[in-house]
């Protein structure tokens, strides 16, 4: 038996509560393995992980794990859950070996892994004016030695690499929602605005969608699809993505409900404990949440809903939690809208989820110096020491190739809203 590594990414809730019926019959003292392996050993975006403590099974049930390589010590790089395996028997399974691939015919059916090579850099480091083809459209990037971020130094350049290297990562958070548009053609300390309307502005290529706003305005919102809309967009000066709740597909029912904690003189580190003090309630609910840095001065907590409930439902479940969470640390949260009457205290945001709406999507850049990133989160790394400017433009890449997309979750099937609300009442009686 061999030890290959961990892997913390592709299920959901409901299988790790199937899963757990299948492990407590095989729970053993007996490690299995003829060297015990070091369970909590660091990495590069994990340097002190949390001291885990293995639960030995008897090695009987199989599973299929994902993974893009091996490394020289014999463990899984980007591994990811794909199953059980009940049609294998543990005896029959045996080491993968490479082998040459044979003359590939057809590869139309073929998706693009989320791994492998790192895809390399759109532009070159020289040419101050360059024009790339994306998905068959030529696109032209100009004035590319602009400093977006002084501070730091990172110019459009820059940002236009790394949106052309993050774009299997965030254009599943992009894909069908219609955008706001916050250009930043003078860098972070520029003059910026907001655009939602590019009609007649956009390439003809582009996708779009017409939206009568509450106050009876036409606008045609640019919508998310794939790299060639993600680079154009940035060539317009969106430092940021600001992607809806919803898709064009439902545009009146969101995928996600948005728990938005917004600081104002509080320190990072009461961010963290409210955001952990979410995460104990919906724990407590059993519904699962999902972190990721604001990469401002915040956290974001995305609960899936699978785009089955409305605006308005979405909302007044987030403002069930938020009044807990007010209830429970009243002496630094507030609940007012408006700044005048909150204290400096932190705003817990529920009305964000809202028609039109929008935060700085899952990976997405920030206006902000350090050019820091809004990055997903594991559970385990909401804890003191966390630092926005863990993540920037600089390590985003490389970390999400690391961990994976921990994010994936928000678009999954959604939680029973119903159910969470019976969970919630049987809690206050």
């Amino acid at each position: 038996l061999q030890y290959v590594g961990k892997v913390g990414t592709g299920f959901n809730e409901k299988m790790q509560r199937e899963m757990m019926k299948k492990f407590e019959p095989l729970i053993t003292d007996k490690n299995p393995f003829p060297i015990t392996p070091d369970v909590n050993k660091p990495s590069r975006f994990r340097p002190n992980p949390p001291k885990a403590k293995a639960t030995w099974l008897k090695p009987e049930l199989i599973c299929e794990v994902s993974f893009t390589e091996m490394t020289d010590d014999g463990v899984f790089r980007h591994p990811s859950f794909q199953g059980m395996r009940e049609d294998k028997k543990a005896s029959e399974v045996i080491l993968e070996t490479a082998a040459e691939a044979g003359e590939v015919k057809d590869a139309s059916g073929l998706v693009k892994p989320l791994s492998g090579k790192p895809p390399q850099t759109l532009l070159n480091p020289k040419e101050e004016t360059q024009v790339k083809k994306i998905n068959r459209h030529s696109l032209k990037f100009t004035n590319l030695s602009k400093v977006y971020w002084p501070e730091d130094g990172y110019t459009k350049r820059d940002m236009f690499n790394y949106y052309y290297q993050i774009a299997d990562y965030i254009l599943p958070y992009l894909k069908d929602r219609p955008l706001s548009l916050n250009r930043f053609p003078s860098g972070i300390h520029g003059k910026s605005f907001y655009q939602k309307d590019v009609k007649g502005k956009a390439p003809e290529w582009a996708k779009t969608f017409p939206y009568t706003t509450s106050d009876g305005e036409e606008k045609e919102y640019l919508v998310g699809d794939k790299e060639d809309t993600l680079m154009w967009m940035a060539s317009l000066g969106c430092i940021e993505i600001n992607p809806w709740f919803s898709t064009t597909k439902h545009p009146d029912n969101p995928d996600y409900c948005v728990i938005d904690l917004d600081p104002d003189k509080n320190t990072f580190e009461q961010v963290i404990q409210v955001a952990c003090e979410v995460k104990n309630i919906l724990d407590a609910v059993g519904i699962p949440g999902y972190p990721k840095t604001s990469g401002s001065t915040g956290m974001h907590i995305y609960i899936p809903l699978g785009a089955k409930y409305t605006y308005d439902q979405s909302q007044l479940f987030a403002k069930l939690i938020v009044t807990f969470i007010h209830q429970q640390l009243g002496e630094f949260t507030s609940m007012e809208r408006q700044i005048k009457n909150r204290g400096g205290k932190m705003y817990l945001d529920f009305l964000q989820n809202r028609p039109g709406a929008t935060i700085a999507g899952p990976y997405s850049l920030r206006p902000k110096p350090g050019a820091t990133v809004s990055m997903p989160l594991d559970w385990s790394e909401v804890r003191p020491g966390l630092t926005m400017k863990d993540f920037t433009i600089l390590n985003a890449v490389d970390r999400v190739r690391e961990v994976g997309d921990l994010f994936e979750g928000t678009l999954g099937k959604g939680i029973d809203m119903d159910a969470a609300l019976a969970k919630i009442k049987s809690l206050l009686q």
